[in-house]
C-alpha cells in the first residue's frame, strides 16, 4: 500500500513516466493494449516511488504547476527518443522515392498516418533488433535516472532556454543526416541505375525503358537489401547509442540552474 504522505510524490511521478509512455518508441505503440500501457505506468511508478525515496510534496497552488512540469519532461524525453528513432522511416522514405515505393505508402497504427513501405519494414526490424538487445531497458533506464536531473521539488525546468531550442534543432538537422547516410547505399546505386537505364534509352530506342524499369530498380533495390543488412544493424546500434546521448543532454539542458 502507498502511504498517503508520500501520495502526492506517486502522483507527479506517474505523471512524468505517462507522459514519457505516450512519446518513446516501442511503448507508445498504438498496437499496445491501453490497459496494459496503464498497468505498466502504475507498476513502474510505484517501484521509482521507493527507489527515489522523494521528500512528502505538499498538495497547494504550486501542486498543479509541478504536474505540468512532470508531464513536459516526460514528453520531452520520449520525444527525442522518437526522433532520433525516426530516423530510419525516414532513411526508408529516400529508398522508396527512389525505387518507386513512394506510391505505395502504409498505414502506421502508431502515429496514425501514412508511411514509406520500406520505412515501415526498417522500422519493424529496428524494433525487433531493440528488444533482442534490451535497449528497451536504456528508454526505461531514461526516466528513472531523470530524477537526478530534474527531482521532483524542482519548480522549473529550462524549456524556454535558448540553447534548449538549438538542441532541438541540431537533434532534428543529425536525424536527417543519419538517415541519408543510411539510405544513401542503396539510393546512391539506383541512382546509377537510373543513369544507366537513361542511357540506354538514348542509345537503343526501340527498349521501353518505362516497363523494364521499374522492376529491375525494385530488384537491384531487394537484392542490395540482402547485401546492407549487416550495415543496416550497426547503424541501429549507433542510433541507439545516439538516442542515450541525446536524452541524457536534454536532461542536463533541462536540469541546467
Amino acid at each position: 500500500m502507498i502511504d498517503l504522505a508520500v501520495f502526492p510524490a506517486f502522483i507527479l511521478i506517474l505523471t512524468r513516466v505517462s507522459a514519457f509512455f505516450l512519446t518513446i518508441p516501442v511503448f507508445s505503440n498504438k498496437n499496445l493494449p491501453v490497459i496494459h500501457k496503464i498497468g505498466l505506468a502504475l507498476f513502474l511508478s510505484w517501484i521509482m516511488l521507493y527507489a527515489i525515496n522523494p521528500d512528502p510534496v505538499p498538495v497547494n497552488s504550486s501542486f498543479l504547476i509541478l504536474i505540468i512540469k512532470e508531464a513536459m519532461i516526460g514528453l520531452s524525453i520520449g520525444f527525442i527518443a522518437a526522433i532520433v528513432f525516426y530516423a530510419i522511416q525516414v532513411a526508408g522514405g529516400f529508398i522508396d522515392l527512389q525505387m518507386g515505393f513512394a506510391i505505395a505508402n502504409v498505414f502506421d497504427p502508431q502515429t496514425g498516418i501514412q508511411t514509406p513501405l520500406m520505412g515501415r519494414y526498417l522500422y519493424t526490424f529496428a524494433v525487433l533488433f531493440l528488444l533482442a538487445t534490451d535497449a528497451h531497458h536504456m528508454l526505461l533506464d531514461g526516466i528513472f535516472y531523470s530524477y537526478k536531473f530534474l527531482p521532483l521539488d524542482s519548480a522549473i525546468a529550462n524549456f524556454g532556454n535558448g540553447s534548449m531550442t538549438k538542441f532541438v534543432i541540431s537533434v532534428f538537422s543529425g536525424m536527417f543526416l543519419v538517415a541519408l547516410q543510411m539510405a544513401i547505399p542503396i539510393v546512391g546505386t539506383l541512382f546509377l541505375a537510373d543513369l544507366a537505364l537513361g542511357i540506354v534509352a538514348r542509345t537503343v530506342p526501340q527498349m521501353n525503358i518505362f516497363v523494364i524499369g521499374l522492376p529491375l530498380k525494385i530488384l537491384i533495390a531487394l537484392v542490395l537489401f540482402l547485401v546492407v543488412m549487416p550495415a543496416f544493424f550497426v547503424s541501429i546500434q549507433l542510433l541507439v547509442d545516439q538516442m542515450r546521448d541525446s536524452m541524457v543532454n536534454l536532461l542536463e539542458l533541462l536540469g541546467a540552474a
